[in-house]
């Protein structure tokens, strides 16, 4: 008879740490630096200010051997956190096994943002299959709603609470990304620029442009804007259905730039992986110039939203 040897595990680990308290955020996470750091291996801390912190306070001279990031910042839109923050320290250690802690929610994210939020949570489960990786992600049970917590359940393979280490009986990722799929409303008071051809790009992005100015972007974004519309209506062009809807507002004070076409987009990850070529670098640069991205598809039609912030 011949031997079936069992499967090799997932190398790729994905808990989420429940904390209440600033002892239990420091009790899960420093072993998991420092044990990463005695093994010779790269560690990434990526959490908001205030946390980052305290743990460097905590790890003492071992934070100068730690990558570390405010999430406020680097990730502020959550669709730029796998291409930007963990792919961009993961794969520079191909070699090895690769510590990261991600705190991408916390209690200042808006009802706006925290679909794109629970969406990348569960889309860090598809960009890092087969990965030598393990991220985790802190969340403060203290201080985010029940529903929160229900969602890091469904999208964290790995639940860690105090002492206890466990596989979460809720995992459903892919449910987690259909729930948050969530359809737009029409905003009534929205010019529409409409961009059938390559040559309607330039001067919608004119017109999108003036009425930013009007709305009260600053000067120094209105190059991102333009950038951004551009790169909607061309995505549009090449995977859309045509003509592409370009509408512009503003939105409890941040500015909205929307594109609505009649195709269908496919790929979770489209825009928040590192561009291969050419392929993929307009919703990569997108979501890197915008403060927020939300994305609704359905075989009925696209939108995509980028937000910016005066």
């Amino acid at each position: 008879m011949t031997a079936t040897m069992p499967p090799k595990p997932e190398p790729f680990v994905h808990p989420a740490l429940f904390y209440r308290s600033d002892a239990e955020y420091l009790d899960g996470l420093v072993p998991f630096v420092t044990d990463g750091l005695d093994a010779g291996q790269p560690v990434a801390i990526s959490v908001p200010g205030p946390r980052g912190r305290l743990l460097t306070d905590a790890l003492g001279p071992a934070a100068e051997r730690v990558h570390l990031l405010d999430m406020t910042v680097a990730g502020r839109n959550p669709g730029r956190i796998i291409a930007g923050v963990l792919r961009r320290f993961a794969d520079r250690h191909r070699d090895r096994h690769v510590r990261i802690i991600g705190e991408p929610i916390w209690a200042g994210r808006s009802a706006t943002e925290y679909p794109a939020c629970a969406q990348h949570e569960a889309l860090i489960n598809a960009a890092f299959t087969g990965r030598d990786v393990t991220i985790v992600c802190p969340y403060d049970v203290a201080g985010l709603e029940v529903s929160v917590l229900a969602d890091a359940r469904q999208t964290h393979p790995l639940l860690w609470e105090g002492e206890q280490r466990y596989l979460s009986a809720d995992y459903a990722p892919d449910d987690v990304v259909a729930r948050y799929n969530e359809q737009f409303q029409h905003t009534g008071d929205a010019e529409v620029h409409l961009v059938a051809t390559s040559a309607d790009l330039s001067p919608a992005r004119r017109r999108i442009a003036d009425r930013a100015r009007t709305l009260g972007l600053p000067a120094a974004r209105i190059a991102d804007l333009e950038l951004i519309a551009t790169e909607l209506a061309a995505n549009s062009l090449q995977h859309g259905g045509v003509p592409c809807e370009l509408r512009l507002w503003r939105e409890n004070g941040e500015i909205v730039c929307e594109a609505r076409d009649t195709g269908q987009l496919t790929d979770p990850l489209a825009g928040r992986r590192p561009a291969q070529g050419l392929s993929g670098r307009g919703l990569l640069l997108i979501n890197d110039l915008a403060d927020l991205v939300r994305t609704h598809t359905s075989a009925q039609g696209t939108t995509i939203r980028a937000y910016l912030r005066p």
